[in-house]
């Protein structure tokens, strides 16, 4: 049976309806085209998955460009992480493009608008010209500047351009309408004067261009056919195009502006000036933090590029907001790091077992599997000694038939290694469990084929041993948030909300081959959750970040 076709989102629909009405499929072109004023978080993941996306299935080229128009923000160190994240999510990019490029080109197309009477120098502050501009249902304000004659705006503005004039001091506005229901049309300003070092030009100018213009200008120039943003651009498509208008060549590309729902995900916020400001006052070490929202806290934390891009698939390209659970986005994680991960024995909560029966002395080295899941995974050794570490949660004194781990009197198999019996236990003053003492069934070994090694028996439980375990610092994250929209309530800080125990920390034991894994390799940690190495370790403090809890009862729609 065929296997039955995909149908197409909205956007790879307008794509096909334009190569139906006579774009060449050659001439299809797309551009990521992020501000370098912080790093990428999860909302951008979306954008990246859909251009580089459609750049795959069209067999485009797709510009990394970053419209790098705000020196007051933008820094070389964004410009690396971005591009380190792309990268990291598996795609490739045709060129690395900035807006920066294009100044003098806009700035010569500014100086024709205001020769064609479709510009003009203010000498307003920003105030007043947001004053005048009033609102949707009332017209706005004319600029008492707007009919000024045009040689005086062409002198003005070159002065600006020399640097002749204080910041604040005037501006280059369009001259469209401001009688229009859409704000962005009632003479926008396109430059305004900064006297800021830029991170690629330096000194060189002394005016920048607004996000606006550089913007579906900088498509224009680079042939982009489909500039693809998120739904808070619709409003601003108008003035994308009028500006286009300005400068459009019939022989060429004609770029068009279409706009899908951003992302928001749950206990997340991704506004950059918010982020920014957490890191600011310390509730988290900086942008990478694993509790951040950006692509690389989630890397650090331990998250798959595989498992953000199954997520991306999974939420789809729609034209409607909504908020999309981060239990999902943690599904996919799960789903991935399942396939990946290496199991491991760990134990966080550490109490002493002594095997009695078990030779003084004696050790060996017992086979376990890597990943059950993985075919080709293999196997490894791992040290087996008379005294062991458990989980503290992993024993009782006395239990009811429903649990099935170790107790008095009860049996439990060892993962990989020996059935044994619990016997008797040491206590401290507090009356805190010491030592758990057992016996173990010598004949029992797992893999060994023996009739004893075949019994049945009702709990399995992981362990390493004390000889040869390594201590590791284990770094427990949870969600930074209490509620599920943190900056949903304009009158309240969303730093009310920070969750305080977003982060625990415990110490334990590893088995020791842990300590030649590499930073960021994933990793299950038998029975508790999935984690990762951190880049904090050093030879003497092996970190380890908890990716994402072991089961959750989550299932997608």
């Amino acid at each position: 049976m065929e296997e039955e076709k995909k149908s197409l989102n909205f956007i790879e629909q307008i794509i096909e309806d334009d190569l139906a009405n006579g774009l060449k499929r050659d001439q299809i072109r797309f551009r990521f085209p992020p501000e370098p004023n912080g790093y990428l978080h999860v909302g951008h993941t979306k954008a990246i998955c859909i251009n580089f996306g459609l750049g795959e299935k069209y067999n485009a080229p797709v510009n990394l460009r970053f419209d790098d128009t705000n020196p007051e923000k933008e820094e070389q160190e964004y410009v690396d992480s971005i591009m380190k994240d792309v990268e990291w999510l598996g795609f490739k990019w045709d060129k690395v493009l900035y807006a920066s490029n294009y100044f003098q080109q806009l700035y010569d197309w500014a100086v024709q608008m205001i020769k064609d009477g479709k510009a003009y120098v203010d000498e307003q502050p920003s105030e007043v010209i947001t004053e005048q501009r009033k609102n949707p249902t009332e017209p706005g304000i004319e600029s008492p500047y707007r009919n000024r004659p045009v040689q005086e705006s062409l002198d003005l503005f070159e002065r600006m351009k020399n640097g002749e004039f204080e910041e604040g001091a005037m501006s280059l506005r369009a001259k469209i309408d401001m009688t229009s229901p859409n704000m962005n049309m009632r003479d926008p300003v396109m430059y305004r004067i900064l006297k800021r070092p830029h991170h690629r030009t330096g000194t060189a100018w002394k005016i920048y261009p607004m996000y606006d213009w550089a913007h579906g200008e900088s498509d224009y120039i680079e042939q982009i056919s489909h500039s693809l943003c998120s739904l808070e651009f619709e409003n601003h498509r108008p003035l994308y195009d009028w500006y286009l208008d300005q400068v459009y060549d019939e022989t060429k590309v004609r770029n068009k502006q279409r706009e899908f729902a951003r992302m928001n995900v749950s206990y997340m916020i991704t506004s950059k000036r918010k982020l920014q400001r957490l890191i600011a006052e310390k509730v988290v070490n900086g942008w990478d933090d694993p509790r951040m929202p950006t692509i690389s806290g989630m890397r650090r934390k331990g998250y798959t590029a595989t498992a953000i891009r199954n997520f991306i698939e999974k939420v789809g390209v729609a034209k409607r907001e909504n908020l999309i659970e981060l239990q999902l986005l943690e599904f996919c994680v799960r789903e991935d790091l399942n396939k990946v991960a290496k199991r491991v024995m760990t134990v966080v909560d550490p109490v002493k077992l002594v095997i009695e029966n078990y030779p003084e002395g004696n050790e060996e080295w017992l086979e376990t599997e890597n990943n059950p899941e993985q075919e080709d995974a293999g196997t490894r050794e791992i040290p087996f000694s008379r005294e062991l570490y458990i989980e503290r949660e992993d024993f009782k004194e006395e239990a009811n038939n429903k649990f099935f781990r170790l107790k008095l009197g009860g049996e439990v198999r060892l993962k990989s290694a020996y059935i044994i019996k619990g016997e008797r236990v040491e206590k401290d003053e507090n009356g805190n469990i010491t030592n758990i003492y057992a016996t173990y069934d010598d004949k029992s070994k797992s893999g060994s084929g023996t009739e004893e090694s075949l019994r049945k028996v009702k709990g399995t439980i992981h362990w390493v041993s004390a000889k040869h375990a390594i201590p590791v610092e284990v770094r427990n994250y949870d969600k930074l948030f209490t509620v599920e929209q943190p900056d949903a309530e304009k009158e309240v800080d969303f730093l009310n909300f920070i969750n305080p125990e977003s982060v625990t920390v415990v110490k334990g034991f590893a088995e020791p081959g842990l300590k030649d894994v590499e930073v960021g390799e994933p990793l299950q940690f038998q029975r508790i959750g999935y984690f990762t190495k951190d880049q904090d370790s050093t030879e003497d403090n092996l970190v380890f970040n908890r990716t994402v809890t072991l089961k959750d009862s989550y299932k997608p729609e």
